[in-house]
């Protein structure tokens, strides 16, 4: 099943995100090779593609898990929530309808 894995950024988290991106990015092409990733993505702290200075609000990810215990498991071992980059998550069942 698809789970939606939203990770919302903690005060000032700008640097150390960028710090841990690379173990971040690396757990994500592994889902995406698994064929399991639908999408994934930050989420600009301000209305612009590129925020700069002002980072990211948090993160989205929707990919395919065998349980809700499994997705929430999953992003607990996420390099950005154990260097405390999010410092709130939440995963949910996610259906895709379109396209």
């Amino acid at each position: 099943m698809l789970y939606a894995l939203i990770g919302e950024d903690a005060p000032g988290a700008l640097e150390t995100r960028l710090a841990v991106r690379p173990q971040h990015v690396a757990r994500l092409e592994a889902l995406r090779d698994d064929g399991r990733l639908l999408l994934a993505g930050p989420m600009p702290a301000i209305d612009s593609p590129d925020p700069g200075p002002a980072g990211f609000a948090g993160s989205l990810i929707v990919a395919e898990f065998d349980s809700l215990a499994s997705a929430e498991a999953w992003l607990r071992d996420d390099p950005y929530v154990r260097q405390g980059v999010f410092v709130r998550t939440t995963v949910r069942p996610f259906r895709k309808t379109l396209p």
